[in-house]
């Protein structure tokens, strides 16, 4: 953006690539970085945040910011990737800024900051937050009719103040398009304070996935901060296995009571896994693979397969089994891969393209032996059968991973520190 060009607002910067001079992608902003100042002085803008592809969050200066247009962040090309830390004396636009509830100047008229606008100074590298866009009446509601309107930042009262309940809703629509993962990454990253009000937010399906990637103090803390009945609901979306394994970490007492208020199904099968090591392939199996009787067609199979909330690696192979076919299953009969669904005729029978060579895994098997099958066969998910015969589950590479990658993984990137000064945060 050259100088005195018109104003940006923010929710059109969350998630827009920066690129190098070079034109090669290096991340994409998800978060701007601001100083209130004395009096009602505009903010200066610091600089962005901005999420390498590794997941590490970086600060970028806005004086290496050489251009802002067409949905993308050109950049100097000199970058500093030693991890964002957030100062006290700063403040994240979208994480902290929207949604709060200020006050007008002018009438004393309580507003929902719905977005604000930055600028660059005129014939300098300076940038500063100048306008706010707002809406009417009380509540954080984005899609609660009210008289909307763009003010000057000076005509606002209340961003130097804690906020108590501020809302979510605006911070989740411009974030609403994230994987659960980066969702997760956004969460983590936010304050304890911010992070229950963005949960309590999102529907419990949404909710579930996220807690699946966050680590497991930031999932302590949030289902701890739900009511029980909902923390109950929460944890009956989730995939069994991931359950299990938050609930193991809660108190006894804790535990016990969010089972009871679980769905007897559900909760059957969070103790069932629950039973097992962890580290076994009994504690790393899922109970929902896509199970089928031997006279289902690949057409039948197919459809399984295309459900958009399974994930890949479950989605790659059908488990053949006799009745019943909900797991613990009848006899595990074996296998069809989704290379082999593609290539028969809708109207073949599954149990007439079986993959029965492979043995299953015993729900005993350690984590070691686990891995060692994956990589063998060169497997994404497998079998878990139990001595009679009966498929117990399957165990999917990502939870093979989530187990042998060290416990910060998700806050940790696998590459050396570059040594570099802190960012400037002015």
């Amino acid at each position: 953006m050259a100088a005195g060009a018109p104003r940006v607002f923010v929710s059109h910067l969350s998630g827009i690539p920066v690129f190098d001079p070079n034109g090669d992608q290096v991340g994409r902003v998800r978060d701007l970085v601001t100083i209130l100042r004395v009096g009602r002085k505009p903010p200066r803008l610091l600089g962005l945040v901005v999420e390498l592809a590794t997941r590490r969050r970086i600060f970028l200066p806005m004086t290496r910011v050489t251009g802002i247009e067409s949905g993308q962040v050109i950049t100097t090309g000199v970058l500093n990737v030693r991890r964002f830390e957030q100062r006290p004396t700063e403040r994240l636009v979208l994480g902290e800024m929207l949604d709060r509830r200020v006050h007008l100047v002018e009438t004393g008229e309580e507003v929902t900051v719905l977005d604000v606008s930055v600028r660059q100074l005129p014939a300098r590298r300076d940038w500063e937050i100048d306008r706010i866009f707002v809406r009417k009446g009380k509540g954080g509601t984005f899609r609660r009719k009210g008289e909307t309107l763009t003010v000057d930042w000076s005509a606002v009262d209340g961003f130097s103040l804690e906020e108590h309940g501020q809302g979510a809703e605006n911070l989740l629509a411009t974030f609403e398009q994230l994987r659960p993962a980066d969702l997760a990454n956004v969460l983590h990253h936010l304050s304890p304070k911010r992070r229950a009000e963005v949960a309590a937010a999102l529907d419990d399906d949404r909710l579930a996935d996220v807690l699946e990637e966050l680590p497991e103090d930031d999932q302590i803390e949030i289902l701890g901060k739900l009511k029980e009945e909902r923390a109950a609901d929460v944890l009956e979306a989730m995939d069994p296995d991931d359950a299990a394994d938050l609930l193991a970490e809660l108190p006894e007492d804790d535990k016990e009571r969010l089972l009871t208020l679980m769905q007897p199904a559900d909760a059957a099968d969070v103790r069932r896994l629950m039973a097992y090591e962890e580290r076994t392939a009994g504690g790393l199996m899922t109970t929902e693979p896509i199970v089928l009787r031997p006279d289902a067609t690949v057409a039948d199979a197919l459809a399984r397969v295309r459900k958009e909330d399974l994930s890949p690696a479950l989605a790659a192979q059908v488990y053949v089994c006799r009745p019943p076919d909900e797991t613990p299953t009848g006899k595990y009969l074996g296998t069809v891969h989704f290379q082999r669904l593609l290539r028969d005729p809708p109207y073949t029978l599954v149990g007439s393209i079986l993959d029965d060579d492979l043995q299953p895994l015993a729900p005993g098997a350690t984590l070691p032996t686990v891995a060692g099958f994956f990589a063998a066969y060169d497997m994404v998910a497998a079998p878990v059968v139990d001595e009679g015969g009966a498929l117990l589950g399957a165990v999917t590479v990502d939870d093979v991973l989530d187990h042998m990658l060290p416990e910060d993984w998700r806050e940790t990137e696998f590459h050396l520190e570059e040594e570099g000064a802190d960012h400037g945060g002015g």
